[in-house]
């Protein structure tokens, strides 16, 4: 049973610059995931390759953006003995750098997930999925592109969002077949653990 409560951490998130231009940084992510069902909640781990673009550097004032590009996954069908139906309502998100200014943002590519938006509000850019998933489906969710101005000369660095469960930077909601109780909706909160920086932009 527990491992069919943990059913999220199995779920795989899969996640162009201007001048100059910048090549894709891959990174693995790890996330610190606690899933919750029936009066109970549940530890769990997620790992997360994804690659993000950064130009190497930018003059002061100038433009830039930040590319997070999302790989193609698959669900599993089963978790242990139990079936999983479906995942759902994933979210995802990024912070906007410190020491640049958000302009605008789009999406593309992705499949198998509805029709996602992505809303950016108090520094942070959330992607939104409305589809759900089903067990053994294959999905990959959009790229995401930040446009920035690059702040005072220093650096810009790119990190993910999350600090602690409460604080989540990915959300979804696992449904498990569960014998003699049917489908069961199991949500879960995960954060980078740890949360290093991704890249760095040097601003002249």
């Amino acid at each position: 049973m527990k491992r069919a409560l943990s059913v999220v951490a199995l779920v795989a998130l899969p996640l162009v610059a201007l001048a100059p231009p910048a090549s894709a940084v891959p990174v693995t992510v790890n996330y610190a995931c606690q899933a919750t069902a029936l009066g109970s909640t549940y530890p769990a781990t997620l790992t997360q390759p994804l690659d993000v673009s950064t130009p190497a550097s930018v003059a002061s004032g100038g433009s830039l953006s930040v590319v997070y590009d999302p790989q193609t996954a698959t669900l599993p069908s089963t978790v242990g003995s139990f079936t999983l139906v479906a995942v759902q309502n994933l979210t995802f998100k990024v912070p906007v750098p410190a020491n640049s200014t958000y302009v605008s943002s789009s999406l593309s590519g992705g499949s198998g997930v509805g029709t996602p938006t992505l809303t950016v509000s108090g520094g942070v850019a959330t992607l939104a999925t409305t589809g759900s998933i089903p067990g053994g489906g294959t999905f990959e969710l959009p790229t995401i592109t930040l446009n920035l101005t690059a702040g005072a000369p220093g650096t810009i660095q790119t990190t993910l969002y999350g600090t602690s469960f409460a604080n989540p930077g990915l959300t979804a909601t696992g449904v498990v077949r569960v014998p003699l109780l049917g489908n069961v909706n199991v949500p879960a909160s995960c954060y980078p653990s740890p949360n290093p920086a991704i890249t760095t932009t040097t601003v002249v």
